[in-house]
């Protein structure tokens, strides 16, 4: 079981957003340090582990600079993302470079600074050598097909678009070391949202039984093995969250059985979790609009698909919360919608809540992870505001809420057509 609990007081909260109009994401970094903090510990044995955090989940630089003074790197897939991480001072091996139908222009940003580049298919590797050079190293992504079982986000791994068959792998390394490439890595990740600690073992002993085979092979020497990221995280109460410590004993265990044991120099193990890190973390805080009573009851909130859109997406669960009404019993049955001209846009279907009046201040939980990140701007909605609750308890805005003249900067009116 997981409690779902409030960053703030009720009382606090309604402070907070008499400063901030709702909607507003709001981030715990007291919550998130001591996250990580728990992840670098159970990964302690382990000299040069690394987690890479996924900006994708949630690319904010100041997110970006906490986890930065805890030593993550990056782990980036667009350009945008690796400007972000360069603005924010992260560059060379901090950041993994996992991208896939990559634009050349992506391959020189990374190679320029100094990322460690994760090439997602055999054919990448001209189209990389002609772009912008081999670097010294390179890592390729494995897809092991029906080796291995995938989840519902990402789907079998036979049928997801990423990543090397087993004989590709063989073929381009054995290619890289034709062409004078002499440091390896050795990538995987064919789940999400993953909450079966055993799943991350059974990653680990998959890439340390093919990183001996390489290495019988084509005498190669990897310096890491990347496990991706997956760690999933408990959006229903009933949910329990991933027992770090239990992954990393399994993971030591194959590790010394399976590298060590073999006489195999020591490999590196890195992460690139995203979700893990921030999403139990942070909040979409909005009020409720309106109450709609026709064939159901709909609670109508001034927050949106637009701000958090993984419910329409995937039929994702979120916890909703309801801070002043928290001691009340959840004995009215709403679906809880936006105001797209989307049928789908609803955060909860037929979830019992409180009995809720317009006005009332609604807290969705685990928003801290592809939820502002997701955001677009359909129907012209403008994408809110995103807050940090700092350890000292102070709340500052780590992004303003756009405005209709950001969304209009792109168009020229004075065109004439």
């Amino acid at each position: 079981m997981t409690e779902k609990t409030l960053p703030l007081s009720p009382a606090a909260l309604e402070k907070l957003a008499e400063r901030f109009p709702t909607p507003f994401h709001l981030y715990d970094e007291r919550a998130i340090l001591a996250n990580v903090r728990r992840l670098k510990a159970a990964f302690s044995w382990c000299p040069g582990f690394r987690e890479y955090f996924a900006v994708k989940a949630t690319p904010n630089p100041h997110l970006m600079t906490i986890l930065k003074r805890e030593g993550l790197g990056t782990d980036c897939s667009s350009m945008a993302e690796l400007v972000l991480s360069e603005r924010t001072g992260i560059t060379g091996e901090s950041i993994m470079f996992t991208s896939n139908d990559t634009p050349a222009e992506e391959f020189v940003k990374a190679k320029q600074l100094g990322a460690v580049i994760n090439l997602d298919d055999i054919s990448h590797i001209p189209f990389l050598e002609r772009a912008a050079g081999l670097p010294d190293l390179v890592c390729f992504r494995y897809n092991p097909g029906p080796l291995k079982g995938g989840n519902a986000i990402i789907g079998t791994p036979e049928q997801a678009k990423y990543g090397f068959t087993r004989p590709q792998l063989f073929e381009g390394y054995r290619t890289l070391m034709e062409k004078g490439v002499r440091r390896f890595g050795l990538h995987t990740m064919v789940a999400s949202n993953e909450l079966d600690p055993q799943y991350f073992i059974d990653t680990a002993e998959l890439l340390f039984d093919l990183v001996n085979e390489l290495h019988d092979q084509l005498g190669i020497t990897f310096e890491f093995v990347n496990m991706g990221g997956g760690i999933g995280i408990p959006y229903r109460p009933e949910q329990d969250a991933v027992d770090l410590e239990r992954v990393s004993a399994g993971v030591k265990a194959a590790y010394e059985k399976k590298i060590l044991g073999r006489g195999l120099p020591p490999l590196k193990i890195y992460l690139e979790c995203g979700r893990m890190i921030t999403g139990p973390y942070g909040y979409l805080v909005a009020r409720v609009r309106h109450i709609k009573q026709t064939y159901k009851n709909y609670a109508g909130l001034d927050a949106c698909m637009a701000n958090l859109m993984r419910p329409a997406l995937y039929g994702a669960y979120h916890h909703i919360s309801v801070p002043a009404k928290m001691d009340l019993p959840r004995d009215t049955m709403y679906d809880v919608t936006g105001s797209l001209c989307e049928n789908n846009d609803k955060f909860a279907i037929d979830r019992m809540l409180p009995k809720l009046e317009p006005g009332d201040l609604i807290v969705i939980h685990d928003a801290g992870a592809h939820g502002h990140a997701m955001g677009f701007q359909y129907n012209g909605k403008l994408r809110s505001a995103e807050l940090l609750l700092r350890e000292n308890g102070e709340v500052v805005q780590i992004r303003r809420a756009e405005t209709l003249d950001d969304y209009f900067a792109t168009l020229d009116f004075d065109l004439k057509v």
